[in-house]
């Protein structure tokens, strides 16, 4: 292409060719992006351990592998954005730089403050646990107060990753763009997966019965499955998060148990000789695909319609596949290790009537068709905000 301009016009092959140096470069996935991805993954990995541990062993004591996992993303995203903004606020002249913004004097992108505050609250949420279980003892709950800041300082790195890759994705040319979009929707995964955690004690096979269930699934499930589908511009970006979802809990699942422990702590109910896992995973999936068949075919329509026809859609689907689904996990057909019904914690009450059964809580019928309408609300609701939010991530540069 080069040699069939003229002469005249070198002066602008000259000027392009540093653009196209600097084009080459940029293929590879800027070196903060790697790391905060590190990070979280760590967490999310080190939060499936740790929450096997208490179930398997109990708190025997902080130091434990799974908590030096966990706490390894805080310090891994800390030290990385904080050299990311110091290098970036002493480099005026550079690209970046004028791609950041100003906090407190510092100049850095949007993403890395907050992920510095977010390794701000995981390693302080490390002595507040500590404390808290040597005032009030062994707790096997994932909503504590400490539980709940540890969570909050990986939220805010997961944002704050998504926030930097957007950053670069919406500035990037097409190779590296393409890169940063599946370093997204990979980061998007993970947020999933956060949530499902939380939520996990509420959410478990013996509730999967009431409507209680699809509520809280609907709060969270729909908005970051549709925020982040319309941010990456990705055709099939839900059926991507809920299968990344997927893979991380059942390989949880098939991998734990593979390794043999025991429990240090009494009384023990059930004898356990090996990890015991998180259950087999919500289907997600299910709605991820129906909700993508559904974007393309009302990307015309306004955000009101298309958050009500998603909620709608997410809660009829979820509960079309789930319902059933969570009948075959309570029969010893489930039993096994693909699915892994079989699997309790060694604190197992033999007195709770409901580890092979559905708790009622709903006592009637109305009240869980009842549930279910509240439960559409509040997915409708859920995906609006959704869409709000992926609207303004596709405008992010900074």
């Amino acid at each position: 292409m080069a040699t069939a301009l003229p002469a005249a016009p070198n002066l602008t092959l000259s000027s392009r060719a540093p653009q196209n140096a600097v084009s080459a470069q940029a293929v590879s996935t800027p070196w903060y992006i790697r790391s905060v991805t590190l990070a979280v993954t760590s967490a999310l990995v080190g939060g499936f351990w740790d929450i096997s541990w208490h179930m398997t062993i109990g708190r025997d004591t902080f130091w434990t592998p799974a908590h030096m996992a966990i706490y390894f993303c805080g310090v891994l995203a800390g030290l990385s954005c904080s050299y990311l903004i110091v290098s970036t606020t002493l480099h005026p002249d550079s690209a970046l730089y004028q791609a950041s913004v100003t906090v407190w004097r510092f100049r850095g992108p949007l993403g890395a403050f907050l992920c510095a505050w977010g390794a701000v609250a995981m390693i302080t949420s490390a002595p507040f646990d500590n404390w808290w279980h040597n005032a009030y003892g062994l707790d096997v709950k994932i909503f504590s107060p400490p539980h709940l800041v540890l969570d909050s300082g990986i939220l805010a790195i997961d944002l704050g990753a998504l926030i930097m890759i957007l950053a670069a994705m919406n500035r990037a040319a097409r190779g590296l763009r393409e890169k940063l979009q599946r370093h997204f929707l990979y980061m998007g995964g993970m947020l999933l997966l956060l949530f499902t955690i939380v939520v996990a004690e509420y959410t478990s096979r013996f509730s999967q019965h009431s409507a209680r269930c699809y509520r809280l699934l609907a709060i969270g499930a729909p908005l970051i499955l549709l925020g982040v589908a319309r941010a990456s511009g990705q055709r099939w970006a839900c059926t991507i998060l809920a299968g990344i979802y997927m893979a991380g809990r059942c390989g949880q699942l098939w991998i734990l148990p593979l390794f043999p422990a025991e429990p240090k702590l009494g009384p023990v109910y059930h004898q356990v000789t090996h990890f015991v896992p998180m259950e087999f995973p919500v289907l997600l999936i299910v709605p991820g695909i129906a909700v993508d068949l559904l974007r393309l075919r009302l990307s015309s329509w306004g955000k009101g319609r298309q958050a009500a026809v998603a909620g709608l859609l997410f809660v009829v689907t979820l509960v079309a596949a789930q319902y059933p689904f969570a009948s075959f996990l309570v029969t010893p057909a489930a039993r096994n290790w693909f699915f892994g019904a079989h699997y309790l914690p060694y604190f197992a009450n033999p007195n709770f009537p409901y580890w092979f059964g559905f708790y009622p809580f709903e006592t009637t019928r109305l009240a869980f068709w009842g549930g279910l309408v509240e439960a559409v609300g509040i997915a409708m609701a859920s995906s609006h905000a959704g869409l709000i939010w992926g609207d303004w991530m596709r405008r992010v540069r900074r």
